[in-house]
């Protein structure tokens, strides 16, 4: 499979990438969170207007592809001297086929290509599968940390960070 990332700089990048990611949040999440909080987080992080505001703020989103069709995406934004993985995403179709590494893989070339000396993120502490997932890419839990998003909803998650080594 070929893969590639590609920059979101359209209104139709955006309107595909948001399809995409409330697909995968509503097949993936509501084990993880339940339907309700699943639908708010749609809406209130995945949707059109609130990618269009994140791009706005700094963040960068990618499509990720595969054979040249749209199979995942990712968000980061620089924060001080390290780069925040907002988002990474691959539908449940394409899991396996080694897009969220290649993604990874993107969003580390990010980090050198800005000499930043570290990616954080934060990942819900129960999706298990995806913590151990990065952990196998090098990332460790730093601290708990619990948002209020409002609605009566939280984000209970762990802060990950990958110290990235400085190159010769």
């Amino acid at each position: 499979m070929e893969k590639s990332a590609k920059p979101v700089a359209s209104a139709g990048d955006i309107a595909a990438t948001a399809a995409l990611a409330a697909a995968i949040w509503r097949e993936h999440y509501p084990k993880i969170i339940g339907e309700e909080q699943v639908e708010y987080m749609v809406e209130k992080f995945q949707s059109v207007s609130a990618m269009e505001s994140q791009l706005k703020e700094g963040y960068l989103y990618f499509q990720i592809l595969g054979d040249g069709v749209l199979r995942g995406y990712f968000s980061v934004q620089t924060r001080g001297d390290s780069l925040f993985l907002s988002k990474i995403y691959v539908e449940k179709a394409a899991r396996g086929l080694g897009l969220g590494r290649f993604g990874m893989e993107q969003v580390e070339a990010l980090a050198r290509e800005k000499n930043l000396s570290s990616i954080s993120l934060t990942v819900n502490k129960h999706n298990t599968n995806t913590i151990v997932a990065y952990e196998n890419m090098g990332f460790s839990k730093i601290e708990p940390i619990v948002i209020d998003i409002g609605n009566g909803f939280v984000m209970d998650d762990w802060k990950m960070v990958k110290t990235l080594p400085e190159t010769p």
